[in-house]
């Protein structure tokens, strides 16, 4: 799906390590952050990254960015305890010249 919206290939197959990569910026890094603390059990939103998230973005979009973490955070518990397999909404297109 993200390709499809204009991520380039590149960028999916290193999200592992988007903290690291140069093809994410500042606030593509701060958002996946906190997607990170909010999604992974042993991690918690702390003061540091919340306030960075503030500056990030304003009410709106962290209400909004808030509620697709959550709601992606329980589609797939959702489905994974249902045995609900992937959807194969992205796969890696050979040969596809990526933005």
């Amino acid at each position: 799906m993200s390709s499809e919206l204009g991520v380039s290939d590149e960028k999916i197959l290193v999200l592992d390590d988007y903290a690291n990569s140069p093809l994410y910026d500042e606030w593509e890094k701060t958002a996946l952050e906190y997607a990170d603390a909010m999604t992974i059990s042993d991690r918690d939103v702390d003061e540091d990254l919340f306030g960075r998230v503030r500056r990030s973005f304003d009410e709106d979009a962290l209400v909004e960015l808030t509620a697709v973490i959550a709601w992606e955070n329980s589609s797939s518990k959702f489905n994974r305890a249902l045995r609900v397999p992937s959807q194969g909404l992205w796969a890696q297109v050979r040969g596809r010249s990526s933005e």
